[in-house]
């Protein structure tokens, strides 16, 4: 939601980057190479839901597989299919601060809203001054606002309470991505930082109790199979009290999540559930092998059950459903 939220009788603040903000999946062709003309036509899918925003090259992206100039390529059709309308975020993490900066120089000038940076990955350890130093690095050499990326799944470090303190105090922190399961550290960092910057919950079954709680909106994979109830759902931001409807969604959230997260590797599952949908998904990126004929029949009994759709809208023929 690019102009903000309002809850009842109180108006919230105003962020570059809030809503329903999908993380698109990179197609690849069986060799591995990026497939431009079906990501525009994913792009052209997910602006016809009506989502608020793009996340491009994260976990749901490969980016792993992404060099610097593809990522360059996918930040520019996404941005001139946007056109104005929504803000685009690319992920540009690396190891090094290096690294992530020759990502975000091969972006600087694609007209992004910003880079969505984490922990270094593989070290599994990191102090605050080294996490400071690093996302100083970053954007003194590309000075683009900056989405925190917390997935300790990923990177083996969780950005604590007093280190998102010391980094929003450094550089220009927009956003928060926050991945890391822990309801706990949501709501705390939604009750510290929920004025400051859009916390923007990841995992599906967080979503809705975080809304609920003041985050400002979610970038998750599941949600975007659900059309007009997720659009819904992103309007609440704390502003209705849960009732049959939303537990229904929360459960259906819930159960896509784990599937999706539990089928293959990752991305294997989400990329089947967009082929089964008749969307532009392509292969996993070597080494990700494609679900075994199982995992795609409990995949496609899920999507049944949860009434997961390629619709545009409520009122989709019956066709479009799986």
């Amino acid at each position: 939601m690019t102009d903000g939220s309002k809850t009842a009788g109180k108006a919230e603040p105003i962020f570059p980057v809030s809503g329903n903000v999908p993380a698109l999946i990179t197609p690849f062709d069986s060799v591995g190479r990026v497939d431009y003309d079906a990501f525009d036509a994913l792009l052209e899918w997910h602006l016809k839901r009506g989502v608020d925003g793009l996340c491009i090259a994260g976990d749901n992206g490969e980016s792993w597989a992404l060099a610097p100039q593809d990522r360059r390529r996918l930040a520019e059709q996404a941005v001139r299919a946007a056109a104005g309308r929504i803000p685009v975020i690319v992920g540009a993490s690396a190891p090094t601060a290096r690294a992530s900066i020759a990502y975000a120089e091969a972006l600087a000038d694609t007209g992004i809203a910003g880079l969505m940076i984490g922990p270094q990955a593989y070290l599994m350890k990191a102090t605050t001054r080294e996490l400071v130093e690093r996302m100083e690095r970053i954007h003194s050499a590309v000075p683009l606002p900056l989405i925190l990326y917390n997935s300790p799944r990923r990177t083996g470090i969780s950005l604590t309470i007093e280190t998102m303190r010391a980094l929003t105090d450094a550089v220009p922190v927009i956003a928060l991505k926050e991945a890391s399961r822990d309801f706990f550290y949501l709501t705390h960092v939604i009750r510290e930082f929920r004025t400051r910057l859009a916390v923007l919950v990841g995992p599906a079954p967080f979503i809705l109790p975080g809304l609920q709680l003041g985050a400002a909106g979610f970038i998750s994979s599941g949600p975007e199979f659900f059309g007009a109830e997720t659009s819904r759902a992103a309007s609440l931001v704390g502003s209705v009290p849960m009732n049959d409807s939303l537990r229904d969604l929360h459960s259906r959230y819930t159960r896509i999540y784990e599937t999706l997260m539990t089928l293959g590797t990752w991305p294997a599952a989400l990329k089947a559930t967009h082929n089964i949908l008749g969307l532009p998904g392509g292969m996993p990126h070597e080494p990700v092998l494609p679900l075994d004929p199982s995992d795609m029949a409990t995949l496609r009994n899920v999507l049944l059950e949860v009434g997961a759709t390629a619709a545009t809208s409520e009122t989709a023929a019956p066709s479009d459903r799986v």
